[in-house]
């Protein structure tokens, strides 16, 4: 098969000294579920910011879809739409207005356009609500806008961070039904976050965890779940990151930088 994503000894340093991300490698095939897992703080943002071209990796080397995001990033932007945890949409445009403010971002032909959106918000199932403004629209109506607005330019991978968070399980399956259908008929890459373990063994072809910066499995499900003697992924997840509840990243990251500014801020005087 052939591979999607390629990430090869990629280690994250912040201020040289902070490492979060600690030498990992994984490749992601084309057409598959790849579900990337880990406790708050373990390295996942940070990865997933590295493969969106958010930030560069102190060392080691990334291609998505065959391109360096170091040196290609407009062509890595153009291979895949994401979907963020945090919303992304603009609460006063419609869904429709929303959707075409995104083709011009991603240079969708205009001629294109108009077909493209009754596409994508048909397969949602919100193309009877394109003139509706979004804050009008509950939870589960604006993650599927989300996730047809980063299919609009016709991405070979989408990442999903955390997708169906604080949505109700009807939605939640009704979410992940659009996202198979889309993996199974289109051969969508689909690389994705979640805390919800029961959607990863639904869903995910593969499982990576990372734990402090390293990656600790790569496998499938299963395998994961037999070779940790546990029943369920939920288990085998606590059981190989442990029980302690983490800071995030973000947090943890930026009490880092403070400490160090107020350092050097000492060193000065």
């Amino acid at each position: 098969m052939p591979t999607a994503i390629s990430v090869k000894n990629i280690t994250k340093k912040f201020n040289h000294t902070l490492v979060a991300v600690d030498g990992i490698s994984f490749e992601v095939e084309a057409g598959s579920t790849f579900a990337f897992l880990g406790p708050n703080g373990a390295g996942k943002t940070t990865t997933i910011k590295m493969l969106t071209t958010l930030i560069s990796p102190t060392s080691g080397s990334i291609t998505v879809n065959g391109f360096d995001p170091t040196k290609d990033a407009k062509k890595v932007r153009k291979s895949f739409g994401i979907v963020f945890q945090d919303p992304s949409l603009d609460d006063e445009l419609t869904a429709y207005e929303n959707m075409f403010f995104h083709a011009g971002l991603y240079g969708v032909p205009r001629k294109d356009t108009p077909a493209k959106i009754k596409e994508m918000l048909g397969f949602v199932e919100l193309w009877d609500r394109k003139d509706d403004l979004v804050k009008k629209f509950s939870g589960g109506m604006k993650r599927r806008l989300e996730i047809a607005r980063g299919l609009l330019h016709t991405p070979a991978i989408l990442f999903l961070d955390e997708p169906t968070v604080g949505l109700d399980p009807q939605t939640r399956n009704h979410i992940w039904e659009y996202i198979k259908k889309l993996n199974k008929e289109r051969g969508l890459t689909v690389f994705f976050t979640t805390h919800y373990m029961d959607e990863v063994e639904r869903i995910a072809d593969r499982v990576a965890i990372i734990d402090n910066g390293k990656i600790i499995a790569n496998d499938t499900a299963a395998n994961i779940i037999a070779n940790s003697g546990t029943k369920s992924l939920e288990e085998a997840f606590i059981k190989m990151t442990g029980h302690i509840i983490r800071v995030d990243e973000a947090t943890a990251a930026d009490a880092f930088r403070k400490m160090a500014a107020m350092h050097q801020g000492k060193n000065r005087r």
